[in-house]
């Protein structure tokens, strides 16, 4: 629980602009039992013991379908990081969500749960995580992402729309890539959101993300200010480190906590 309040609880100030970090802030004992935190799920992912196969679900609110590109992009990443011998599949759902405003975490908390297909771990064999990509935009308005438990996320692509620079360099569509890939390396409890890395690779400044900014868990990505800070091509990669933290993780080196399933 203590590392759990330690991941969720940011808030990560920058120099162009104010904002909370990527992770939505829980209300209640109750959420963080029943449907964990970001990382919680990680050894679901990493082990093919009981979930042989994983499905990613994406709702989206009508107009902000995910590009082709990301759902691409995520589908190669996955399927070098988790043990799936059956198989990743993503699947995507116009969905009429009940806000269309402002969010906070527990809206999306909420909205997931509504809309979710699936039990994200219940469900035999299968474990499915869950993307929200609704209209409008985070209760911090300079958040282009939010992870909220173990399962679940959001993408604010109105958000990330407004943070193309004027150049186009990074396009709406390369910030979508990164922040989408960046949102579901949290689900992987990245960077030391369940475990703590022998690697000394987290940024002190930015908990819970990576002082590398050739890694997508960089803490830029999540920022609407990306395209100021950022210009150019955006990392869509985890780095070195965060692969290391992967497999040591898979192999039991790194000791980790907070999962709703072990092997």
């Amino acid at each position: 629980m203590q590392s759990f309040l330690k991941c969720i609880s940011l808030t990560l100030v920058i120099l162009f602009s104010a904002f909370s970090g990527c992770f939505g802030s829980n209300t209640t004992n109750q959420i963080v039992e029943q449907r964990g935190v970001p990382g919680g799920l990680l050894k679901a992912c990493l082990h093919e013991d009981k979930y042989t196969s994983m499905v990613i679900e994406i709702d989206y609110a009508e107009g902000f379908e995910p590009e082709d590109s990301s759902i691409d992009l995520l589908q190669q990443r996955l399927d070098q990081i988790c043990d799936k011998p059956d198989g990743i599949t993503i699947t995507k759902t116009k969905t009429v969500f009940e806000i269309d405003d402002t969010w906070t975490a527990d809206d999306v908390r909420s909205e997931a749960y509504r809309t979710r297909g699936a039990s994200p771990y219940f469900q035999t064999n299968v474990l499915t995580w869950h993307i929200l990509m609704p209209a409008g935009e985070y209760s911090d308005d300079s958040v282009l992402g939010v992870a909220v438990n173990a399962a679940d996320i959001a993408i604010f692509k109105s958000t990330i729309q407004d943070s193309e620079n004027i150049l186009n360099r990074p396009s709406a569509e390369e910030i979508e890539n990164s922040v989408m890939l960046h949102e579901v390396g949290h689900l992987l409890g990245l960077v030391n959101c369940v475990y703590q890395s022998d690697i000394d690779h987290e940024d002190p400044e930015h908990p819970k993300h990576s002082n590398n900014e050739d890694s997508v868990m960089h803490w830029a990505i999540e920022s609407s200010s990306i395209g100021n800070i950022i210009d150019g091509e955006l990392p869509d990669d985890f780095d070195s480190a965060d692969k290391s933290d992967l497999a040591k993780l898979k192999s039991g080196e790194l000791e980790i906590d907070s999962q709703l399933w072990m092997p």
